[in-house]
């Protein structure tokens, strides 16, 4: 007599666990499952290597400044097609898709907010927007926004996250590297801080211009920072690039950013450099004027 006896099936056919979408996320880097709320509680970064997942421009700037102090400002702003340019669909088309896709109009949010107390002006890139491409319209927004903490009397705060110039308006898209960099040495002469947080990827006409012009540039751990890709490069020169190239690391022992945060102490890092900020200047960074 057997042991185990095989029940039939109920109606003979096997039934199947039917698991709901977007409970589970797979790691890009160490490739485990991680359950998607527990990826949420940690700031959207992998509890099992720490790998920061890429964020939209909305939830970078909700994790920086304090609860419910964000402004929006020039919202409307947007790019028209001077160029009528068209590769396999019309840029109109493009843009519409990207607009559809994200809820903005443009690859840029940016306004004020307080961030400890301290009042300033700050932009993030959506990478989700074509990329995070800088256009016309862009380079406006991020101009505006330096002069509005030029204005205000403000530190300036720009999160990129970017492949660069947008190839759709040509040279129109590259002179906003002059213009934004133009914008940053008037907030200079006005001696008002700005920092640069630089997360991934961070490439391109972007990296060549404003992105790179901070006092304090800060880096996300691996974050992608450079200007052409690690295969044009070493297409072009011919030689194995060194291992860990244009990684936030590399970029940290060569000197070309000050500090690497992860995101989790992005905040407080921030409330601390801008707290120093204000003791340099002898009043609260950004503190409103009566």
């Amino acid at each position: 007599m057997a042991w185990f006896k095989k029940e039939p099936l109920v109606s003979g056919k096997e039934t199947k666990v039917r698991m709901p979408e977007g409970l589970w996320i797979k790691c890009d880097h160490c490739k485990e499952i991680i359950y998607k709320q527990e990826l949420d509680r940690n700031a959207n970064v992998c509890p099992r290597c720490q790998f920061h997942f890429r964020i939209g421009s909305r939830a970078r700037i909700d994790l920086l400044v304090d609860p419910g102090s964000f402004a929006e400002r020039n919202a409307a702003l947007g790019s028209l097609d001077p160029l009528h340019f068209k590769d396999q669909k019309g840029y109109p088309d493009r843009l519409k898709a990207a607009k559809k896709a994200t809820g903005m109009e443009e690859a840029l949010l940016s306004g004020v907010a307080t961030i400890g107390g301290h009042r300033v002006s700050i932009c993030a890139l959506e990478f989700a927007f074509m990329g995070g491409s800088m256009g016309s319209a862009v380079g406006e927004k991020v101009t505006r926004a330096i002069e509005d903490a030029i204005r205000e009397e403000s530190p300036f705060i720009a999160i990129s996250c970017s492949g660069g110039a947008r190839m759709q308006e040509s040279v129109l898209s590259l002179m906003q590297m002059a213009k934004t960099s133009a914008a940053l040495a008037r907030l200079g002469r006005a001696r008002l801080p700005y920092i640069s947080i630089l997360t991934d990827p961070t490439t391109g006409g972007v990296t060549a211009s404003y992105a790179m012009l901070g006092d304090i540039n800060i880096a996300e751990p691996n974050a992608l920072i450079g200007f052409a890709g690690p295969r044009v490069i070493q297409d072009t020169i011919r030689q194995e690039l060194p291992p860990g190239f244009q990684r936030a690391e590399f970029l940290l022992n060569h000197g070309f950013v000050d500090m690497i945060v992860e995101r989790k102490n992005l905040r407080q890092t921030l409330i601390q450099l801008l707290d120093f900020f204000a003791g340099a200047a002898g009043a609260p960074a950004g503190a409103s004027r009566q």
